[in-house]
Formats: C-alpha cells, sequence, structure tokens
C-alpha cells in the first residue's frame, strides 16, 4: 500500500451495514470511500446522503456511489457486506450457496480492479465466506480477513461496561472461534483498566454476559423483528480499514487463515491478530484452557462443515 498517495475504501454492498461502514469511514476520514452496490441509485443515493451530512458533522470526504466495479480501482481496502439473509423456507445450505456465488461474483471484480487491495469480509456465513473469497481472490492469506470477532469483543465490552457501571473505553476483552452461537469469549481476558472481570463479578455473571454475547446478534433480530444489526457491524468494519490504511499494527480479533495455530489448518476462524498495512501481519496464539481450545476446535468444525457443503454444491472446488 503506498504512502504517498490518498487511501481509497471500497465498500461493496449498500444496505445498512455497508452504508454504516461508509459512514463511519467518512467520518474518520480514512479517505476516498466508494460505496458499491448493484441496485441502479441505490449506492448514489447514500453516498450522495453521506456526503451532505459531511458539514454538519465535520468530514471531508466525498462518499461515491457506483454501480460499476471499475469505479473501486485502485482501493486500499474493500469492506464486502454484500449478500443475503436467510429467509423464511431457506436452509442453512441454501444461504450457504446463494452467498458463496454472490460473494465469488465480487471477488472476479475485486481481482480484476483492486488486485492489490486488503479485503474485509463481513457477508455471512462469515468465516466460511471468508474462506471463500480467500480461494476465489487468489490473494495471499495474509490479504483477506473476515469481521467477527471485532464485533463479538465489542459487545462483550459493552455488555461488561454495562453490567458493572464503568466506562466502555476502559473494558478490553478477546473473543475467538466462528462467528455465531460457537464463538468463544475469553473471561480471563476481559479486564476493566488490566483488572479481570473474574475478580469483578461473580461466575454467574460472566456466564449471562458470555451467554448473552453469544446471541448478541440473535437479540438484536428478535427486537427489530425485521432486520439485523449493522451500527457496531458498520463500525468493526470500519475499525479494522482504519488498522490497514494507518498501518497501526493494531491487536484486534478476526477471522484469518490458520496454518498450524491453535492446531488448525486451511480454515477461517477467529483469533487476534496484527493488523497493519498488509493486512494481518500475524497471528497470536493465547494460552487456553483444554476447554476453551476444545471449544475453539468445535467452532472449527462447523466452519469447515460449511465449506464442505460449498465443496459439494460445487461453489468450492
Amino acid at each position: 500500500m503506498a504512502s504517498g498517495k490518498a487511501h481509497r475504501i471500497a465498500c461493496i454492498g449498500a444496505g445498512n451495514v455497508g452504508a454504516s461502514a461508509a459512514q463511519y469511514c467518512a467520518e474518520m476520514e480514512l479517505g476516498e470511500v466508494i460505496l458499491t452496490d448493484i441496485v441502479e441509485g441505490f449506492p448514489q443515493g447514500k453516498a450522495l446522503d453521506l456526503t451532505q451530512a459531511g458539514p454538519i458533522r465535520g468530514y471531508g470526504s466525498v462518499v461515491k456511489g457506483t454501480n460499476d466495479y471499475a469505479d473501486i480501482a485502485g482501493a486500499d481496502v474493500c469492506i464486502v457486506t454484500a449478500g443475503l439473509a436467510r429467509k423464511p423456507g431457506m436452509t442453512r445450505l441454501d444461504l450457504l450457496q446463494k452467498n458463496g456465488e454472490i460473494i465469488s461474483g465480487i471477488c472476479e471484480n475485486i481481482a480484476k480492479y483492486a488486485p492489490d487491495s486488503v479485503v474485509i469480509i463481513v457477508t455471512n456465513p462469515l468465516d466460511v465466506m471468508a474462506y471463500v473469497a480467500f480461494q476465489k481472490l487468489g490473494f495471499p492469506e495474509q490479504r483477506v480477513v473476515g469481521m467477527a470477532g471485532c464485533l463479538d469483543s465489542a459487545r462483550l465490552r459493552a455488555f461488561v461496561a454495562m453490567e458493572l457501571n464503568v466506562n466502555m473505553k476502559n473494558v478490553d476483552t478477546m473473543v475467538l472461534g466462528s462467528h455465531g452461537d460457537d464463538m468463544v469469549p475469553l473471561p480471563q481476558y476481559t479486564t476493566v483498566s488490566g483488572i479481570p472481570i473474574t475478580k469483578l463479578m461473580p461466575q454467574d455473571r460472566i456466564d449471562s454476559l458470555v451467554e448473552r454475547t453469544r446471541k448478541g446478534g440473535g437479540e438484536i433480530v428478535a427486537l427489530l423483528k425485521t432486520g439485523s444489526a449493522y451500527y457496531a457491524p458498520g463500525a468493526s468494519a470500519a475499525r479494522m480499514a482504519q488498522a490497514i490504511v494507518r498501518d497501526e499494527k493494531q491487536l484486534l480479533p478476526c477471522s484469518a487463515h490458520m496454518t498450524g495455530q491453535y492446531g488448525l489448518n486451511d480454515v477461517y476462524i477467529g483469533a487476534p491478530v496484527i493488523l497493519g498495512k498488509d493486512g494481518v501481519e500475524n497471528i497470536l496464539e493465547l494460552e487456553l484452557s483444554d476447554d476453551e481450545r476444545s471449544a475453539l476446535h468445535n467452532s472449527a468444525g462447523e466452519v469447515r462443515t460449511g465449506i464442505d457443503g460449498l465443496k459439494e454444491l460445487g461453489v468450492l472446488s
């Protein structure tokens, strides 16, 4: 990623998550933001609206909306949120096939127009789609990363802060594993100004917050009834983009390609990584209990089941 030029961030998918990510990237002034979607007028309208918010919100970024992938040319980061939500009557395998095909098509265009970009996958099922993107793009594994643990950790941080009535900025945590019910929150790595929460609340409250984190997305879906979370997912993707374009070497939990770490191979799963200009610059191996390691392997098994399903459907070879 060249340092002398203005950065470009392509948000592919102009739905609620993609538009929120574009908003946060613009507000953080990470560079030129390109909002892309296949629906004519949709990304253009949202981009114009976001641009007009700039004078009020205090950012100078002009957001560009487009239906033409050629406009993402030279992007440093591509945030991919496009895909279908699971609908009534649709099986998990149906969703896998549809979104696998959507991601495959998007990757063809990213490889063509933004071959040097770092790609952040947000589309669900997230870890499986990150693997699809890695296979289809042909990029080095470091440049394909999934947004999962960043969001899940933010949820746990929020729940801990609300439980203890402390400032969220003082809470740090780490959530590993796949994005879903099989995620692996780590209470011993969850602290308030350096103090582990195991010293600040009883085990039953910790267990309750961990379970709420696992069900965090579902809780919001149940409340909204006609949609799913988008502010926090969009913010999480933008936070990762910030770490990349500013070469922050930031330690964040993300879905990364395992090559032996934690005893896992050739699967995307959430782990603590160092994010910088080249994407995933390092994957850190934390000391885990036997139960946590077992839970992480179980989580990876669910991702592999999804990958195998796509191979059976012919989406992956």
